[in-house]
């Protein structure tokens, strides 16, 4: 297979580069065709999208998604690589992993029609979170962010924005995506009486606070923890791991996402540009590597 773009997934791909995956987590964090082992050398990534150059004839010529690190030519066993749908272009296909990362925490959150929900977070997995959400028929979604410029990204995933000081209450669903302690008090103080609190950031090594006094025990509070690497329990008698990602490319048909991948990163340039595109603090959304 020859690549055409791959995905950075920039929390997770941050810890790694920062050697800050615990010791705990090597064997579950490893990537489906990950090389070498944590802390380093590793060959990390999971989202390049390209063309089968060499395969069954059912597969040659056609655009795949498949769950491999970055590289210009690979190969992959055939059950490893999912058709692109027609209609979806090859650069909006990267999203496929984190949007699956994003229907497994919906599903974990359980929301339903006329739902009141806060996202706390405007990353790629919040904000994907937040699209899904808002296509259930009147929900009512508060993209939450400490970047005011996410306002514009959250009117064009058709959600509201608020800053966490402005964050609505009274929440039936709080989905929390910052991987920050302040992030997670806002989420907490965003629920409503007896609603979850969906923890879908990955912090790797290190405590976080959590702040479960005050009134998170007499409201009955749910602290739900999300991860992809199983299938929502609610899913699971009937989801296999390959029916869920056909579903998340499936989701990608939407032109609107495209408002998320906002930084390209030729393929030759990853090594001096990847680091500071990957820095704490650092403003870019969603990066794609080129590869021409």
């Amino acid at each position: 297979m020859r690549t055409t773009f791959s995905g950075v997934s920039r929390g997770t791909e941050r810890l790694i580069l920062s050697g800050r995956v615990p010791v705990s987590e090597h064997a579950r964090m490893r990537a489906p065709a990950q090389q070498g082992a944590f802390p380093f050398p590793v060959k990390y990534g999971y989202a390049a999208v390209g063309t089968v150059e060499d395969g069954p004839d059912d597969l040659a010529g056609r655009t795949v998604f498949a769950l491999v690190p970055h590289a210009d030519v690979f190969t992959a066993p055939v059950d490893a690589l999912v058709p692109v749908p027609g209609g979806i272009p090859p650069r909006r296909a990267v999203l496929a992993a984190n949007m699956e990362t994003a229907l497994n925490g919906v599903w974990d959150g359980a929301v339903g029609p006329g739902d009141r929900v806060a996202v706390v977070g405007a990353g790629m997995v919040g904000c994907l979170v937040a699209s899904l959400v808002a296509r259930i028929a009147g929900t009512e979604v508060t993209l939450v962010d400490v970047l005011p410029e996410r306002a514009a990204v959250a009117a064009a995933l058709g959600c509201r924005f608020a800053m966490p000081e402005d964050c609505p209450g009274d929440c039936d669903v709080v989905f929390h995506a910052s991987a920050s302690a302040p992030g997670l008090a806002t989420a907490i103080a965003a629920a409503g009486t007896e609603a979850a609190i969906v923890e879908m950031s990955w912090y790797g090594e290190g405590t976080v606070a959590a702040p479960l006094g005050g009134a998170f025990h007499s409201q009955r509070l749910r602290l739900v923890g999300s991860q992809v690497g199983s299938v929502s329990p609610s899913r699971r008698p009937r989801w296999s791991y390959r029916r869920r990602l056909e579903k998340a490319l499936a989701l990608l048909d939407d032109p609107r996402l495209d408002v998320l991948l906002d930084t390209e990163i030729a393929f030759a340039d990853l090594p001096r540009l990847l680091p500071a595109a990957l820095a704490a603090g650092g403003c870019a959304l969603g990066i794609v590597v080129r590869y021409d």
